[in-house]
């Protein structure tokens, strides 16, 4: 999980970006945090209860299931076999997110040969010059 705060935009706060067990980690601290973000971007959502979820990482179900109270993007795969679609759908839809589909690129990180990944890039400084 990381965020970016020198890029230019608009809304006060970090941007929060996270990847696959990280927006897990996002959305349990998002639950019970007030502290203001300007927005996140959450790449890849695993689903814990998934049958390709690493056993060994515990902790991260139940899922919370609200609203975020930032604006909020969620990246998706539609062969990530981490996070099935329709689990990804109801996730977005849940936390309020807006979904984007990056198309069958599967568990979306370096390892699938995305390198630099411009389209996330894309993504992110959309979301840091959204208007409030």
């Amino acid at each position: 999980m990381g965020t970016f705060t020198n890029m230019t935009h608009r809304h006060p706060g970090p941007v929060v970006v996270a990847h696959s067990l990280g927006c897990l980690a996002f959305v349990h601290w998002a639950s019970s945090s007030r502290l203001p973000i300007a927005g996140a971007m959450l790449v890849a959502v695993p689903d814990p209860r998934g049958t390709q979820f690493p056993r060994e990482a515990k902790g991260f179900g139940p899922v919370p299931q609200q609203k975020l109270d930032s604006y909020s993007l969620v990246v998706m795969s539609s062969d990530d076999p981490y996070g099935e679609p329709q689990y990804v759908h109801r996730c977005a839809s849940v936390w309020g997110s807006e979904l984007v589909d990056n198309g069958a690129a599967g568990h979306i990180n370096a390892a699938r040969g995305h390198g630099e990944w411009h389209r996330g890039f894309e993504l992110l400084r959309s979301l840091r010059s959204r208007p409030p």
